[in-house]
């Protein structure tokens, strides 16, 4: 199927042209027709599956044309998504005059009042921030046409459910809703039934499902060795641009010290960093400035980094589902990627876990002087 069969215009027809895309992605070919008829949706689907265009590109389609006001709400549970929402639809609706903001903390708080009093079409915000502009009335939402719950699971988990209750309130209830979550927990389907009326439910791959253009490997490592390990992979296997996961901030720093005492170029990306310099670390990943990025779980979903080619989980984590979300950071879009687990023997269980989830076992890779033994 190509996006010409999906019934879109011909400035979202030149859009995807421009940006290389001629096919869509599964998520893509069933959620754009549907959303184009102004129907509910709930999408059930990874990262990395090309949910973001699924429903960008069906609502620059419904507003182009359209008479000049805010039409549109995108909300999403971090600051990184919301750029990456932003960039989209700068990406799909560049013939389309369509002028879109985001809206987040941790910046400056002047340019977003002026630019969202002189008028935007589009608004992707986060919760929090977007609470501070409607009680200061900032922004009105009495024409909001279409609103978008993004990463839904991810924005519960942080404790959003209030503020996007609050922000709800305030819409037309005749409005489209589209929400999107990777999984589905009770509270996520309680949102929905609150919200969407007679959605179509639109599934990608089952509720726990990998990438299947992912390899994956464990390296069994004991822990005090796994920084030198680390090191010795990416000198050996060439690694371009790899994406490392540790379990706290602290780790990630310990690492980025290490590698750049090796000679590789590595950043962090963590909670403790500003909004600029997570920006900064993001941007000379993208560019290739820097090969190796550091991160806790924090950058750990919605990072949409076309061309990662290793995801390196320096820590197992935790939850079995949270192997699926970072590991969905590679592989993406059908590209193919490679996903290392350096495994101590403390986390032998936890591996066992996301192996049963995955109903496949991943192939253990020893390599001398690391193993357990040495």
């Amino acid at each position: 199927m190509t996006f010409a069969e999906l019934g879109l215009s011909e400035q979202m027809l030149h859009a995807l042209t421009d940006a290389g895309y001629k096919h869509p992605t599964p998520i893509q070919a069933q959620a754009v027709p549907l959303a184009l008829k102004g129907r509910d949706l709930m999408g059930l689907a990874m990262t990395g599956t090309g949910k973001t265009a699924a429903f960008t590109i069906p609502i620059i389609e419904r507003l182009i044309g359209g008479p000049r006001r805010t039409r549109a709400l995108i909300l999403t549970p971090t600051r990184e998504l919301c750029v990456q929402v932003e960039e989209s639809f700068t990406k799909y609706g560049r013939h389309s005059g369509l002028q879109v903001i985001s809206v987040y903390g941790g910046v400056g708080y002047d340019p977003q009042v002026k630019a969202l009093r002189g008028g935007v079409d589009v608004v992707v915000a986060t919760p929090g921030r977007l609470i501070d502009h409607l009680e200061k009335q900032n922004v009105a939402f009495d024409e909001i046409e279409v609103l978008v719950l993004d990463e839904a699971d991810r924005m519960l988990d942080m404790g959003f459910a209030p503020q996007i209750n609050k922000i709800v309130a305030q819409l037309d209830k005749y409005r489209q809703t589209l929400l999107f979550s990777a999984t589905m927990p009770p509270e996520v389907e309680a949102l929905a039934r609150k919200y969407l009326r007679k959605p179509v439910v639109v599934q990608v791959g089952r509720r726990s499902a990998a990438a299947n253009t992912v390899t994956h490997y464990v390296y069994p490592c004991p822990k005090e060795k796994k920084t030198v390990l680390l090191a010795k992979l990416i000198k050996e296997h060439n690694m371009d641009t790899v994406l490392v996961f540790t379990r706290t901030k602290h780790g990630a720093d310990r690492v980025v010290k290490h590698l750049e005492k090796e000679g590789i170029e590595s950043d962090a990306m963590h909670a403790d960093k500003t909004q600029g310099q997570r920006t900064k670390a993001l941007a000379d990943f993208k560019k290739g400035k820097t090969k190796v990025l550091v991160a806790t779980d924090i950058a750990q979903r919605g990072l949409d980094i076309s061309h990662i080619t290793h995801v390196v989980n320096y820590d197992v984590p935790q939850q079995a589902e949270d192997y699926i979300h970072r590991i969905g950071r590679t592989g993406r879009a059908a590209k193919t990627g490679d996903a290392f687990t350096l495994m101590s023997a403390d986390e032998i269980g936890m591996v066992r876990t996301i192996e049963r989830m995955m109903g496949k076992p991943i192939p253990r890779v020893s390599v001398q002087g690391f193993d357990f033994g040495t």
